[in-house]
């Protein structure tokens, strides 16, 4: 979940294209964003199951892995989160989270560390897609590099790729 103009609405295409090329698993996703081009709460939910019977509805009701990039509606949405769900946060937004007995939390600065490490906040859901990746391993990295090869515009590939790496060793 983040806001307009965050990219979590890119990290979400690229996590879902690379799980339905890469692996055996099936995707649905839906993406949800506010009529302004930034600003407004936006959010993708992803469904992955080895069971296509079990992406039938498509909206997640109970995450196992949620990225908040902004606070919108925290509480409404870490009330949805499975007991023990893997919730990442960017703490450059986001400063206080309802946490439960049961779920791992990650906080890192995701868009700090766009901006330090690459230049651009604007890569900031490419640091978190690495932290993701690197703690769920439900891609190859290299896959996800692929991915946003394929997805990405060209002048923004090489960035996006770094960004991604450097998500992938954060602790």
């Amino acid at each position: 979940m983040g806001r307009g103009g965050q990219g979590i609405l890119l990290f979400g295409r690229v996590l879902g294209s690379t799980i339905a090329k890469h692996t055996d698993l099936h995707v649905a996703a839906t993406e949800f964003y506010g009529a302004e081009t930034r600003g407004t709460e936006s959010r993708v939910e992803i469904i992955i199951s080895s069971d296509p019977e079990e992406i039938d509805y498509v909206r997640v009701r109970k995450p196992d892995i949620a990225l908040f990039m902004y606070p919108f509606r925290l509480s409404k949405y870490a009330e949805m989160l499975n007991d023990n769900a893997l919730v990442f946060l960017d703490s450059t937004h986001v400063s206080r989270f309802p946490g439960k007995q049961g779920w791992k939390v990650y906080r890192q600065p995701y868009t700090d560390i766009a901006y330090r490490e690459v230049g651009s906040a604007r890569v900031a859901n490419m640091v978190a897609l690495g932290h993701v990746v690197a703690r769920t391993n439900l891609v190859k990295p290299e896959h996800v590099e692929d991915t946003i090869g394929d997805v990405v515009p060209s002048k923004w590939v090489e960035a996006n790729i770094r960004a991604f790496r450097i998500g992938l060793r954060l602790s």
